[in-house]
């Protein structure tokens, strides 16, 4: 047993771990790899260097301690005619085991701007084919960032610094996008960085993100598992699917959402004006830079379509829309995309000075759960391409927008994104909202037809000793937890 020994094989669709000894030799060690990739002995070539250098012979009969192979060392596997597959693949080539991200609560708010309104805070699902994650075509804005600097560049501090003009230190070298102590100074603060800064983050510092990989929250038990009869006759570690515990997301899709111009506000809120009743349409626009913060992209809104729907003064119901290809063909014209929906929650207060009534605060809920729900529907609709997912997807930069009373008793747009976690539990068929408590929402529990894993949240409980208190989803979690 202490002749055992794994070693690491990279290849353009991940990594194994091919388990080995000291005195095995070349050739019956590639016959290993095959089976463990599934490849013929002689489909496939393995380098000791990534850049092709130190082929193995598969016809050696050296042992691997005498080839200086030992015990955890990562060799790179390269399928026969791949000559042109660049370091990149291998680079971010997805790991095996699976992790997932932290998130934050249900719901991260966005700042948003228009002229109409005071401030406040695109594809499809693509399959990722087994030739690597440059297959995916990600959006022209994703690609546009990609290739951006990205950081933070300070002036010479006249006070503090003590070299030349072209020197730099401590006090004027340049931050990277995801300084968090630079975000949380900005005016106002930013309480997550952009999707691309978390990127940044990844695949930074010295192996420049060699293994970063993203991966999709799962809450189905994973096919295949022969050990055991399937669900609801049995199930084990390695098909169950792990317990969530909602977090706070560190990072956002959409930084920014700005109405080209005031009047395509005014015009859907005339809907509400004439009738009373509630209205929701979906907007069309583009993904832009957004210079405020490092890395940033903003949504700007060039128009809004609203499709048939059945309207009253508490609900809303979409229907069949029989113009919904027209509508995209056109805008696909005119150079637009889906980026969001928006929605009205609008009580008149008092119709002789046109004040509405403040309603969502921190005292009640931001968004109600089902609300969520629906957020999480749509962005599984319109998923984010991304290279670094072994799905070809990740998250959804399509946002929430919604336009209810504010502080000041006048209209106000407020912006959101549900997490990656809430977009798992509503495409999973996991999550319901309460009857009787919009705030509240609840994990379904597991029956013979669906297994759901356990979900929980955190409360914080202000004693004398700060202590955390763990509670199960089925409880019921407030909209505190979600929205932020």
């Amino acid at each position: 047993m202490a002749d055992t020994i794994i070693i690491r094989v990279q290849s353009p669709d991940g990594m194994k771990k091919v388990p080995s000894t000291k005195r095995e030799t070349a050739a019956g060690f590639i016959k290993q790899v095959a089976k463990e990739f599934g490849f013929n002995s002689n489909g496939f070539s393995i380098y000791q260097n990534r850049n092709k250098t130190g082929e193995i012979d598969s016809k050696t009969s050296k042992s691997l301690s005498i080839l200086k192979i030992k015990h955890g060392d990562m060799l790179y596997l390269y399928p026969s005619g791949s000559v042109g597959v660049p370091a990149e693949v291998m680079d971010t080539a997805a790991a095996h085991s699976s992790t997932s991200l932290p998130s934050t609560s249900f719901a991260t708010s966005l700042s948003s701007s228009s002229s109409a309104s005071s401030s406040s805070s695109s594809s499809s699902m693509m399959p990722r084919s087994s030739s690597g994650p440059t297959q995916v075509q990600e959006d022209s804005i994703d690609q546009y960032l990609a290739k951006q600097d990205g950081k933070i560049y300070r002036n010479r501090d006249a006070q503090l610094c003590r070299h030349g003009a072209l020197g730099k230190c401590v006090h004027c070298v340049p931050l990277e996008p995801f300084d968090e102590d630079y975000l949380n100074h900005l005016d106002p603060p930013v309480k997550q960085m952009s999707f691309h800064a978390y990127i940044r983050k990844l695949t930074g510092g010295a192996d420049k993100g060699k293994f970063a990989a993203l991966e999709n929250i799962s809450c189905k038990i994973k096919s295949g598992c022969e050990g055991h009869p399937p669900w609801p006759e049995g199930i084990c570690t390695k098909c169950q699917p792990s317990a969530i515990t909602l977090n706070r997301q560190r990072y956002r899709h959409v930084d920014n959402i700005m109405f080209e111009h005031h009047t395509i506000a005014d015009r859907f809120l005339d809907y509400w004006r004439k009738t009373g009743s509630q209205r929701m349409g979906y907007l069309y626009g583009r993904y832009t830079e957004h210079k405020d913060i490092p890395l940033a992209i903003r949504a700007e809104v060039a128009a809004i379509y609203e499709p048939p729907q059945n309207a009253t003064q508490n609900s809303l119901e979409l229907l069949e829309d029989p113009r919904a290809a027209a509508v995209e063909e056109i805008a696909a014209k005119l150079g637009l995309v889906k980026v969001g929906w928006i929605f009205t929650d609008l009580i008149s207060e008092d119709t002789r000075i046109g004040t509405v009534r403040y309603s969502r605060n921190q005292d009640s809920y931001y968004l109600s759960a089902e609300e969520c729900i629906t957020s999480g529907y749509f962005q599984n609709l319109h998923s984010n391409p991304c290279r670094l997912s072994r799905d070809g997807h990740f998250g959804s930069k399509f946002v929430t927008v919604v336009a209810t009373g504010g502080p000041d008793n006048q209209v106000h747009f407020e912006s959101y994104q549900v997490s990656n976690q809430c977009m798992a539990l509503v495409r999973d068929e996991c999550l319901l909202p309460c009857r009787d408590a919009p705030e509240l929402g609840y994990a379904k529990e597991s029956s013979s037809e669906q297994y759901v894993p356990d979900v929980f949240f955190k409360v914080r409980a202000v004693t004398l000793r700060s202590a955390q208190l763990t509670s199960p989803l089925r409880l019921g979690a407030p909209s505190g937890h979600w929205v932020h």
